[in-house]
């Protein structure tokens, strides 16, 4: 079992990184631009909250697999996601295009 210090603790380094990412690189917003870019090759990582629709959530990994990129189950709900992007709307799905100035690329597929 994994304390809960423990999880907080990542939940907070991944938020954190992700306000980074959202201020110095670019992302992309919502189901549809995520599929965008996962068509078009450009997307590094994607970001799936943990009240996503299954077949939705099934359907961009199977696109994430094609286009060999990581995905990243985040612990939140939708809500939280958004907060976490610095938006007061929710976002269930995102994709980082350019990291900028964080390592969520480098970290994220290995947990």
């Amino acid at each position: 079992m994994v304390s809960s210090k423990k999880t907080k603790k990542t939940v907070e380094s991944i938020n954190s990184r992700l306000q980074l990412v959202m201020k110095s690189g670019k992302a992309a917003l919502g189901y549809k631009s995520t599929l965008k870019t996962l068509r078009s090759n450009k997307a590094k990582l994607v970001i799936l909250c943990n009240n996503c629709p299954p077949l939705r959530k099934s359907e961009i990994e199977y696109y994430a697999m094609l286009a060999k990129t990581g995905v990243h189950h985040y612990s939140g709900s939708n809500a939280d996601l958004g907060t976490a992007c610095g938006k007061y709307f929710r976002v269930s799905v995102l994709s980082i295009v350019s990291a900028g100035d964080s390592d969520i690329i480098r970290n994220m597929p290995s947990e």
